[in-house]
Parts: structure tokens; sequence; C-alpha cells
């Protein structure tokens, strides 16, 4: 007695297309779960050659036969046969899950999330009195020298753009800062020195 091939429908089976399209016009479970009993243990098989191990491959061949369910209605037999379309969308599921896997849930937790923590209190006081002796050092530099250390150091600006600004030839512009870092160091050193 030949053995019947379980892959080949009988003649009187509806044939997958049929069960599809049963599936998408009238949700009929019946054509679905003759389509996952065909279906899923070959997607299953089809997953874990591609590298899923066999609890994940279960699983995505179940999400994709949810997938079918829910978008069994988009199918277009012009475009592709029912087993090329199902596993195409397996596929999918498992591009996704290794998506998943190389991009980590966000962690609010992680340590290179937290804020820096609040400066010490003395800390701040030192940097205030820092401030306080740079600012007083700016107002003894003449006034063009303090006009490109104001553009290049508070307004972050180029030196070729404070050539620009000012009409000044570039090497001017690079003449007044080195000379006014200079008297700057020079001030802040004497200050430093009194009592």
């Amino acid at each position: 007695m030949p053995v019947k091939d379980p892959t080949v429908p009988d003649a009187g089976s509806p044939t997958p297309e049929q069960l599809l399209l049963a599936v998408a016009q009238q949700r009929d479970k019946v054509a679905f779960t003759a389509l996952f009993r065909h279906f899923a243990p070959r997607l299953k098989a089809y997953l874990m050659r591609l590298g899923a191990e066999a609890g994940a491959a279960e699983e995505l061949a179940q999400e994709a036969m949810i997938m079918v369910w829910r978008r069994a209605e988009t199918f277009d037999p012009t475009q592709a046969s029912v087993g090329t379309w199902i596993f195409r969308i397996a596929r999918n599921k498992r591009i996704d899950a290794l998506r998943r896997e190389r991009r980590p849930e966000f962690d609010p937790e992680d340590p290179c999330l937290q804020p820096d923590p609040a400066p010490a209190a003395d800390g701040q006081l030192e940097r205030g009195q820092s401030d306080e002796r740079v600012r007083a050092a700016l107002k003894t530099l003449p006034p063009e020298q303090a006009e490109v250390v104001r553009m290049a150091y508070f307004e972050d600006k180029a030196h070729g753009t404070i050539a620009e600004e000012t009409e000044l030839p570039l090497g001017t512009v690079k003449s007044r800062l080195r000379l006014a870092m200079g008297r700057l160091r020079k001030a802040l050193r004497e200050e430093s020195l009194e009592p």
C-alpha cells in the first residue's frame, strides 16, 4: 500500500491559497488551523536553519502565523505563492528579533545616563572666586585686546571669523590674542601672590 505524502494535499482538500483566502474573507478558523498545521512546523525548521534556537524558532513561527491571521487580506496571489508569502513573514520576524538582540533595551539606571553629582559647595565657591579674578583681569586689558578675547573665548569664534568681523588682518588678531593672554596670565599670577 503506497504511503501518502503529507505535504501533498488530497484532490478534495483545499489548497493553501484557498485556505488563506477563506481566512482573509471570512476569518475562517478551520482554514487557519489547517494552514497552521501545515506551515508552523516548516517555519520552525526554516528558522532553525537560519540560526534560531528551537524555542525561539517555535515562538517566531507562532508570531509569523499570528501575522498571517491578522494580515491575510493583504495576500496578493499575483505577487507570490502562499508559501513564499508566509516564509517571508517568518524571515522578517527573525530579522526583527535579531535587531532587538543587537539593540538592547534602554536602561534608565545605567551609570552613564546618570547626571553628574552636584559640585561641592567649596568647589562652587572657589570657581566663583576664580571667575571673579578672571573678570577683573579682563578689565585691565586694552579694549582692542579685550574684544578679541571676548570673541575668541566667550563667543567661541575662529580667528579667521574674528578677522573678518573686525576687518583686521589675521596676524593682528593672533598678536592681540597672544598679548592679551600674556597679560591675563601675569595679572592672575600677581593676584594669587598677594596676601
